[in-house]
């Protein structure tokens, strides 16, 4: 019998994982022992732990848990500097292979979709963000009153308005954005331009849930201890240092509402209140997403423990 026969016996890359799901369920803990059990290292993919000084309000992994495993793209970037999906791909995919190089496994972690389908599918050619532009296009929202962009975007790319929220700022102006450094609507840019996917690994994504009132509870939960330990001050000291409370990051859940705590005198518990009620909702978007995606196996996190070392779930 010729050696071909025996293919099979040949070894074959491990491939790369991603373990997905919306914000609190409980990512962090089920990637520390996944990444223990493979010798693999953890690849963030979450749009506000890659900023430094911004700690409590993302829930980053503690610095205990970053000395256990090694992780990438956590606090590689100052609150003000720009960073995107396409910023991601191309971080994310030279850290991976040199990862694979090394014998390592990369696990991909994190609840921003968008960055994980760039990672996978490519993206469609955009240019880059232009932050001049960018500013510029809120100073006039704020002079002129709420709404100004929206109706420029609905007047020069009626498509992407029918898409995008009114009060999604950072979308609406990003699309304006396209448009005036282009000269073409940023909707006929996307479904003109093909995307160009990375030559693709072999990825296993592994989806975390739960029911939802105990998601929604684990939800108010970190909300509390985001409080407690400080998420004020933490916003605060971010602030002294000379970043802007309108930068991208600090307009993300938890930061916005501090920062309305700190600058409009807004009440805590009305600041935690809508924090609670913001997460919950963006949860429920987050699950959306990704259960668009037939290819993701999903698990309740007891359910991936057990499965991962049935002994210590039992005993503990």
């Amino acid at each position: 019998m010729s050696l071909r026969h025996y293919d099979f016996l040949k070894p074959v890359r491990f491939p790369w994982i991603a373990i997905l799901g919306p914000t609190a369920v409980g990512k962090t803990i089920c990637s520390l022992r996944l990444a223990k059990r493979l010798g693999g290292e953890i690849v963030n993919f979450d749009s506000i732990q890659v900023y430094r000084f911004l700690n409590i309000g993302s829930a980053k992994p503690s610095f205990k848990e970053r000395r256990l495993i090694r992780h990438h793209l956590i606090d590689v970037l100052y609150p003000d500097e720009p960073f995107d999906a396409a910023d991601f791909v191309g971080k994310a995919y030279a850290i991976s292979k040199r990862l694979e190089r090394s014998g390592k496994v990369p696990i991909f972690v994190g609840g921003t979709g968008f960055y994980l389908k760039a990672f996978l599918e490519g993206l469609t050619p955009l240019p880059k963000g232009n932050q001049a532009l960018r500013d510029h296009l809120r100073r006039l929202e704020k002079g002129s009153g709420k709404g100004l962009l929206f109706r420029w975007l609905s007047k020069f790319d009626p498509l992407s308005a029918k898409r995008i929220n009114p009060n999604d700022l950072f979308r609406i102006v990003r699309a304006l954005e396209v448009f005036i450094l282009t000269g073409r609507p940023f909707s006929a840019l996307c479904r003109d331009s093909a995307p160009r996917p990375l030559e693709g690994p072999w990825i296993v994504k592994i989806g975390l849930a739960r029911p939802k009132e105990e998601l929604y509870q684990r939800i108010e939960r970190r909300v509390d201890e985001m409080f407690e330990k400080g998420l004020l001050d933490e916003v605060k000291g971010i602030i002294r240092l000379g970043y802007s409370p309108d930068l991208k990051p600090m307009r993300s859940l938890g930061y916005r509402q501090a920062v309305r705590v700190i600058l409009e005198n807004v009440p805590v518990d009305q600041a935690i209140y809508e924090t609670k009620r913001d997460t919950r909702h963006y949860a429920k978007r987050q699950l959306t997403w990704f259960k668009r995606d037939p290819e993701i196996r999903w698990f309740h996190p007891k359910a991936l423990e057990m499965a991962m070392d049935p002994w210590a779930t039992i005993m503990g």
